[in-house]
């Protein structure tokens, strides 16, 4: 069996070769590579991650720390909070963005929103309750 890092880096380079799109478990969704920075470490990483557009604002996109329901926030989440900002590739395009975390009304109805179009999301928030909510972070072109 692979390992994450293994199966992270074969969805960096199918995204890559096909321009923003993966298969598998993915295809069809929305991709995008998230370049962030450790905050213990200061490595560069990249995360890649499904995501939903904002309806009204093309320059903003949600993602979401589900870690396929396990009970503890992904490394990612707090790099991401930590920071403030990050970079990400989008299709062929790359670019800065500003990390806010959606919270309250707005995150129940994001969230719901993903969960609708992705089923698997509701199965990860199902495993979560009592435990944790799963964060929504919204990422801003800059």
């Amino acid at each position: 069996m692979s390992s994450p890092k293994d199966w992270n880096t074969n969805v960096i380079a199918e995204f890559r070769a096909n321009q923003g799109r993966v298969g598998g478990p993915f295809e069809g969704a929305p991709m995008v590579l998230v370049h962030h920075q450790g905050r213990k470490t200061g490595r560069e990483l990249v995360s890649p991650m499904m995501y939903l557009p904002d309806e009204q604002d093309r320059d903003t996109i949600y993602v979401f720390a589900s870690k396929a329901g396990a009970p503890t926030n992904p490394d990612w989440y707090y790099n991401l909070v930590t920071a403030g900002q990050a970079e990400i590739e989008r299709g062929t395009e790359q670019y800065p963005v500003v990390v806010g975390e959606v919270t309250g009304d707005e995150r129940g109805r994001i969230f719901a929103e993903q969960a609708r179009r992705y089923p698997g999301f509701a199965g990860y928030a199902e495993k979560t309750v009592g435990i944790r909510t799963i964060p929504v972070l919204a990422l801003r072109r800059s």
